[in-house]
């Protein structure tokens, strides 16, 4: 079995949300088996800013889909969306 590298875009409800609160949940939200590699705030628009997370897990069945349902009920998160996925 071998890893995966994915980038998941995190969108908070609004322009109002602490990034710092969200970043913290993320990191305590993450399933077992999934580590962090990096995170990162990118501008959207007027003033409305999401969080790229970095995450590094095993190529197991599922483990994906558990992980973007762990993130999206992080509070104050809006959606979760995979912008990148590779095997490493």
């Amino acid at each position: 079995m071998g890893q995966v590298a994915v980038v998941l875009r995190v969108m908070p409800q609004g322009v109002e949300t602490d990034l710092d609160q969200v970043a913290k949940g993320v990191r305590a939200s993450l399933p077992e088996g999934v580590t962090i590699r990096g995170m990162q705030v990118k501008d959207i628009a007027y003033g409305l800013k999401s969080l790229l997370v970095a995450v590094v897990m095993n190529d197991a069945g599922g483990l994906l889909e558990m992980t973007e349902r762990a993130l999206a009920k992080v509070p104050h998160v809006e959606s979760v969306e995979v912008m990148e996925q590779g095997l490493l």
